[in-house]
């Protein structure tokens, strides 16, 4: 039950510090189009340009951004700029086996 509620936390976590602002910064940083983003994390191109315009995506899909960008290395918090992490890489848990990785837009 313990793994269950941190799990939920960490997502939590992972949704809150990562930011329209970070996507856009870490297809920045890694040189990569919204195209490629898209190829990379399975993730629609129209749920990326949704989602770095600050509209409404699912919580999944923005996990799944999230943890893509992580499994390269970068970092997100608040009010900074994604930079890169030491021993970090994939923090985010990985949304595949979610049941609700289906809904990936």
């Amino acid at each position: 039950m313990a793994s269950q509620a941190m799990k939920i936390t960490l997502e939590r976590i992972a949704l809150f510090q990562f930011t329209p602002a970070h996507c856009a910064q870490a297809r920045a940083m890694l040189g990569w189009s919204v195209e490629e983003l898209s190829r990379e994390a399975s993730v629609s191109v129209e749920a990326i340009e949704r989602f770095e315009a600050q509209q409404d995506v699912l919580d999944v899909t923005r996990l799944t951004l999230a943890y893509r960008f992580e499994s390269e290395g970068l970092v997100f918090f608040p009010g900074f700029a994604p930079g890169r992490g030491m021993n970090l890489r994939g923090s985010t848990p990985n949304p595949v086996g979610r049941a609700d990785f289906a809904m990936v837009e």
